[in-house]
């Protein structure tokens, strides 16, 4: 059975997270990385505590409070302003190379993105990107659920009205690879830093590289 769907994790996969550092860097000398690498781990492992209490709040506000914690881990001072300023960097984030030229090269697939992002969130990026017309959008948000719970891939499913097999699922993040293939997508690692795949007791259908050589079937 061929893949009738391709559906794309937004951050890490499709725009790097890290292109915010930046315009951390201009505000905080030197601590550009530091900032940004907390702001990240902070940003999943909210989510994730709130998922596990059944505690739903929107992805945005989550991404704040990992900002502040990180500002405040780093010993830097913020104000509401630089929170807002470095918030609406979320809205510029780089795409990697080959992203712009996935709808070129995959003329027959429908193009997805399935994010924990809030529309407001992702709108403006795709726009800003020029990619409002490469993919189609699906957010977390509107079922209130998020990846990596089951629930979260069903209301995709639902949404793209395809078979399970009939959808190649990629992203960056291994806990986002590990929920999908659990719940019975085909996934594609983006294994862009060349890491060993964690011991899940689950493994990907493909890894990847990049996005340049998509697996066209299964």
């Amino acid at each position: 059975m061929s893949y009738q769907a391709y559906v794309f994790d937004a951050y890490g996969t499709l725009f790097d997270v890290h292109s915010v550092k930046d315009t951390i860097h201009n505000l905080y000398p030197e601590k550009g990385s530091s900032i940004s690498e907390s702001w990240r781990e902070r940003q999943v492992h909210y989510f994730m505590i709130r998922q596990l209490i059944q505690g739903y709040q929107p992805f945005d506000t989550v991404t704040k409070w990992a900002l502040i914690d990180a500002l405040a881990m780093n010993d830097v001072d913020y104000s509401d302003e630089t929170i807002q300023k470095l918030m609406d960097q979320y809205q510029h984030l780089q795409p990697y190379t080959e992203v712009s030229r996935l709808a070129e090269n995959n003329p027959d697939k429908q193009l997805t993105i399935f994010s924990n992002g809030t529309r407001p969130m992702l709108q403006p990026l795709l726009k800003n990107n020029q990619l409002t017309n490469t993919f189609s959008l699906l957010s977390a948000d509107d079922a209130e659920v998020y990846k990596p719970h089951p629930e979260a891939y069903q209301f995709a499913q639902n949404k793209l009205n395809q078979q399970k097999e009939e959808i190649l699922f990629f992203s960056s993040n291994p806990w986002d690879i590990a929920g999908a293939t659990h719940y019975g997508f085909h996934t594609a690692w983006v294994n862009r830093q060349g890491v060993k795949w964690p011991e899940l007791g689950l493994k990907p259908t493909h890894i990847l590289t990049d996005l340049q050589e998509i697996p066209t079937n299964n």
